[in-house]
């Protein structure tokens, strides 16, 4: 009987540790797979309820203001998005005073290009008053434009509005910029706004 259960006790603790053998092997196993395939596309940092400022030589360039913005910093073509909306305002050496204004539903910033877009209601309002709405815009901060193909709405100083239905070019600084398809009810010789280049 001695003999039985000490047989007995050593089966169950071959088996035990044969048990305990395999469930390492295999979970090694799986973390190898998973390490293979990692999910690298989820936020490195995010900032809840956002303000950040951005100066140039002590002067302030830029501020942004946001509910949340999420860095994805991981990943091959990393990128900055705020998806709850954001206001930009912006700072021209000619107005320090009086910031322009850019406002979106939702903002996505290219870090390794400098390329940005805005989309949902996109609101600029520049620095010497100019005013456009459009449903989204692309700014290439390396060659300094902004343009969009959506119908762009731009208010003129005297009240009136001019609509573009083929969108618009411009440089970021709104110094000159293009329209296309535009129709509208104005006095162009009444106007402050700068006429399209060609």
């Amino acid at each position: 009987m001695k003999l039985f259960s000490k047989l007995l006790n050593k089966n169950i603790a071959y088996l035990f540790s044969c048990a305990i053998f395999f469930i390492f092997t295999s979970c090694e196993e799986d973390l190898t797979k998973r390490s293979g395939h990692e999910n690298k596309n989820f936020p490195s940092q995010i900032i809840n309820n956002a303000h950040i400022v951005q100066r140039d030589s002590g002067r302030i360039t830029l501020k942004a203001f946001a509910p949340i913005i999420e860095k994805y910093e991981l990943i091959d073509s990393p990128y900055v998005v705020a998806r709850k909306g954001i206001e930009i305002e912006f700072y021209d050496k000619k107005y320090p005073k009086n910031p322009g204004k850019i406002s979106a539903k939702y903002a996505k910033n290219y870090e390794y290009k400098d390329f940005f877009e805005a989309k949902g209601n996109v609101k600029i309002l520049t620095s010497d008053g100019k005013r456009f709405a459009t449903q989204s815009v692309y700014w290439d901060k390396n060659k300094k434009r902004i343009y969009t193909q959506d119908t762009v709405y731009a208010t003129m100083e005297d009240g009136s509005t001019l609509v573009h239905a083929k969108g618009m070019t411009a440089k970021d600084d709104f110094s000159e910029y293009t329209f296309y398809k535009n129709s509208g009810d104005v006095d162009i010789s009444k106007a402050k706004i700068a006429e399209s280049k060609k």
